[in-house]
């Protein structure tokens, strides 16, 4: 039981930190002028980024790998 009154808190915890980065934020980020080039970083940025962690963990299992 102590274990799911964990999760749950750290869970809230994440959710308060997430909202109140969401209340402050944005007005910051209102202020960054709308062009193409933003929007497209901004859709694309997150999948190059996981593109090159899973890159970099195959990577680093196939050194720990040696059949491959």
């Amino acid at each position: 039981m102590p274990d799911s009154a964990g999760l749950i808190l750290k869970v809230l915890l994440l959710s308060t930190g997430i909202s109140i980065a969401i209340k402050y934020g944005v007005p910051v980020l209102s202020k960054i002028p709308v062009t193409s080039a933003i929007a497209l970083t901004t859709v694309l940025l997150p999948c190059l980024i996981m593109m090159g962690l899973l890159g970099w963990r195959s990577l680093q299992t196939n050194d720990n790998n040696p059949h491959h």
